[in-house]
């Protein structure tokens, strides 16, 4: 009983100050751990995650699950429903919760091809501030570290004046003719706009700059109606912006080839007004000018003619009428058959005009 052992303490150790969860006696109950090394498929989590006092226990098998998976896989809700049996509900909460405690963030980025999509960042230390070119997390603690950046303050822009340059109308496409009716009627068209849709109200140098556009089109043989209706067709449903740069893109997006060449056409014949003859009351189709049929003009020339005769002391020598011819005349105007009577041989009508004379 004189032997001592050196190395048993002289009396029991209190628990340290550090660590007040320590108890004095010996716990004979509790987890006892049976640790192997892990060389492949192994991820460290910090126990702030693993033991977060404030997180739920979904949130927390949720924020491990997460950073257990290689980059680039789906951690939506509908994925993750698909692969645990908690509903959406409960996998939406438990992501709120990582999201506020600063284990996950989500940013909004559009991708090459002009695509918006949403993008979860998972953050293994959400108290850890990396560089900029990294994802890392950031929380309100590292804000609060940061050092404030002095500012000096700028003096305000007048009134009424912009504080940035509006970006330029795109270009439109410019008519080879100048005529100013033709610049008249594109503003016309470009002013009624507002009468069909009130969102296109244009101011007066929004239209000087889209007329040689609208001109461009009516130089085409494209009709007012139709340039309206393409530049006014399938218009979206929210606010308009600048309407003057849809309607710069639609008038250079949806220009429609020059017309066809078309060789000019000769002038339709001159169609005299009809009128009624004043010698024998026959319509027909004469200049103002004349008043008289071609039959009556003929015979009032021939009645000119003797008049001068007479005049200068020329003996008329009147003609013996033929009844025969005078009487068949009357007849075939009644009937309506040719000279000669239908099927007389040739020389009968002078065989009966000699009879008749002698």
């Amino acid at each position: 009983m004189d032997t001592q052992n050196p190395s048993a303490p002289s009396r029991a150790q209190s628990a340290p100050a550090a660590n007040p969860t320590r108890t004095r006696h010996h716990v004979s109950g509790g987890v006892i751990h049976e640790n192997t090394r892990h060389t492949t498929r192994f991820v460290v989590i910090g126990n702030h995650l693993a033991q977060h006092k404030e997180l739920s226990l979904l949130a927390i098998g949720l924020g491990c699950h997460i950073q257990s998976l290689p980059t680039g896989t789906g951690v939506d809700i509908k994925s993750l429903t698909a692969r645990f049996p908690e509903g959406p509900t409960r996998v939406a909460a438990a992501l709120r919760e990582l999201e506020t405690y600063g284990y996950l963030r989500r940013e909004v980025v559009r991708t090459p091809t002009g695509r918006i999509v949403t993008r979860t960042v998972s953050c293994n230390q959400p108290t850890h501030r990396r560089e900029a070119a990294d994802t890392g997390c950031s929380d309100q603690p590292a804000r609060q570290l940061r050092p404030a950046v002095e500012r000096t303050p700028q003096p305000r822009p007048p009134h009424g004046t912009r504080t940035r340059a509006r970006k330029a109308l795109p270009a439109v496409p410019q008519p080879s003719s100048k005529a100013p009716s033709l610049l008249q009627a594109a503003t016309d068209l470009l002013t009624g706009l507002r009468r069909h849709d009130s969102r296109l109200l244009l101011s007066a140098a929004e239209t000087a700059h889209l007329a040689p556009g609208v001109a461009t089109w009516l130089e085409r043989d494209i009709g007012s109606t139709a340039v309206r209706q393409a530049l006014t067709a399938d218009l979206p449903d929210e606010p308009l912006r600048r309407p003057a740069a849809l309607l710069a893109h639609r008038l250079t997006d949806r220009l429609p080839p020059p017309a066809p060449f078309r060789a000019p056409t000769a002038a339709p014949p001159l169609r005299h007004q009809l009128r009624n003859c004043e010698g024998c009351d026959r319509g027909f189709r004469a200049p103002e000018t004349e008043d008289r049929c071609r039959d009556c003009g003929a015979a009032k020339l021939v009645d000119v003619r003797v008049s001068t005769q007479a005049d200068h002391g020329h003996e008329l020598v009147p003609r013996p009428q033929d009844p025969g011819r005078s009487e068949g005349r009357a007849r075939r105007r009644r009937t309506g058959s040719p000279a000669g009577g239908a099927g007389a041989r040739p020389g009968t009508r002078d065989k009966v005009s000699k009879a008749v004379r002698a």
